[in-house]
């Protein structure tokens, strides 16, 4: 290490990251906290299992304030801040000098606390050898408790043998629209706390009239949220396009043209940004991967490579088609961003998304599956879509365990009429499906109607249309109270 840097450099780094050590303070931290906290002090105060525990979650989306809010939590609750370290391994000497380096200096600077001690390890996808250090780790040191997060890594893939019951998993999504609400201190209009999207099915005409109209402040607030993205930094500078260009900067410039090529070994960059720009053009659509090749001028095993890594590093999520054996293999992906600012802020569109409701439509879209998925993937939740004869599509099916549930987004129109539901009718019928899900643009359109399937003869497929910004909000107020998504769908829903 000394031919590294000298032992007072290192040091020096270790103490400026751990102003504790020495009586100083946290630097200032948001009060806000995101919904997934209160998961990670449970692993850091009583994990339920001996496992380190691994925030995973695109480049922005908070990982580090979670660290240090945790931190803050820890010193609250009386532990000696000997007992605490932090490092971040973007700093490039503590890359170098690797893990079990940063472990040697903190404890040559300090003696070993007594007691636990508690490592929050930041971007440890930068130490090449974490998924064995890690498994070495939960197997013999007892007396640790571990954090770690993950920009550019997916989780369960690098070293996923190893890694089995060695940490455990929390995805740091995005902001949700509830979330975004909170850290831009925007008061929200009275509205009925929702247990389960279910609960809404037996809500009389009256009350959803009145309840959509008391709503209708939260439109604009949605709509902006669309355009800044749900990271907290472009959230919450003053305007729009300010927002747009740094959440661009960061996609980009820091996350396809450097984290690709440090982290995967990306080289032809440009190929990767058109590829991502594509994707862009064409979020929430089937991805029709030969016409993609042929546009690009790009062979299929670059592309597919590539798509993988945009997977890697939080970027995007691929939904396969609603089916088994041959049809998934035959099928196309569909493809969704990471969040629904993305599109708008690569192609730098500003404002002008409100005006063309197809891109509009597609946003929307992308946003209610970013907050389906972060509400459900804790209980194992498979997503894919559904194409039937005709073309005729489903956007979205949740499938928990045996049953399903689908929804289907129609923002670009502004009222959505029963027969045009077409594809959810033949999806409902083919797969008896009694109750089922339209997301709406007008705060009127939400009510439950029935479509006719010879399923359900007598009374045909429930459907509830409900607005997309209150399907955001109380989607993501239900992952923010911590309750279950098994809860927000329960088994009448199939």
């Amino acid at each position: 290490m000394d031919m590294i840097a000298s032992r007072n450099e290192l040091f020096a780094v270790l103490r400026q990251y751990n102003p504790w050590w020495s009586g100083g303070k946290i630097p200032d931290l948001p009060t806000w906290r995101r919904a997934v906290f209160p998961q990670l002090l449970e692993w850091l105060f009583d994990p339920p299992a001996p496992r380190a525990v691994q925030l995973s979650g695109a480049r922005q989306v908070g990982k580090t304030t979670l660290l240090l809010q945790a931190i803050e939590a820890l010193l609250g609750k009386g532990i000696s801040p000997e007992q605490i370290l932090y490092v971040t391994f973007d700093h490039p000497l503590m890359k170098l000098v690797g893990l079990d380096g940063v472990l040697d200096l903190w404890h040559e600077l300090q003696p070993p606390p007594e007691g636990i001690e508690y490592l929050l390890l930041d971007e440890i996808q930068n130490t090449g050898e974490w998924p064995t250090w890690l498994k070495l780790q939960a197997d013999f040191q007892k007396n640790r408790r571990i954090a770690v997060t993950g920009s550019a890594i997916p989780i369960n893939t690098e070293g996923q043998e190893s890694g089995v019951g060695r940490w455990h998993t929390i995805k740091l999504p995005t902001l949700s629209f509830f979330e975004y609400l909170q850290i831009k201190e925007i008061d929200s209009p009275e509205l009925p706390v929702v247990w389960s999207l279910t609960q809404i099915f037996g809500w009389s005409q009256s009350d959803r009239i009145r309840i959509g109209e008391a709503a209708r402040p939260l439109v604009a607030h949605f709509h902006e949220y669309l355009l800044r993205g749900g990271f907290p930094q472009s959230a919450q500078v003053e305007d729009i396009t300010t927002a747009q260009r740094l959440l661009r900067e960061d996609i980009v410039d820091k996350v396809l043209k450097r984290d690709m090529t440090a982290l995967f070994g990306v080289r032809r960059v440009l190929e990767l940004e058109k590829i991502f720009l594509y994707l862009c053009l064409h979020d929430g659509g089937i991805l029709d991967l030969s016409l993609l090749c042929r546009n690009l001028r790009l062979n299929k095993p670059l592309v597919n490579n590539y798509l993988s890594l945009l997977e890697a590093a939080h970027l995007i999520y691929k939904l396969p088609p609603y089916g088994y054996g041959k049809e998934i293999l035959r099928g196309r992906y569909k493809i969704y961003l990471a969040d629904a600012a993305i599109a708008g802020s690569a192609l730098l569109k500003g404002k002008s998304l409100l005006e063309d409701r197809t891109r509009l439509g597609a946003a929307v879209e992308t946003a209610f599956f970013n907050h389906m998925f972060s509400h459900l993937y804790q209980i194992s939740v498979g997503f894919s879509y559904w194409r039937g004869k005709k073309d005729h599509e489903v956007d979205i099916v949740a499938e928990v365990g045996d049953k399903l549930i689908p929804f289907e987004v129609k923002y670009s129109e502004s009222t959505v009429k029963v027969e045009n539901l077409k594809g959810l009718r033949m999806l409902c019928d083919k797969k008896r499906i009694s109750r089922a899900y339209v997301v709406t643009r007008d705060m009127a359109d939400f009510e439950v109607c029935t479509i006719p399937t010879k399923a359900h003869s007598a009374t045909g497929t429930s459907v509830l249309k409900i607005p997309a910004p209150l399907a955001c909000y109380w989607l993501s107020q239900l992952e923010h109270s911590g309750t279950t998504g098994a809860d927000t769908v329960d088994e009448q829903d199939a």
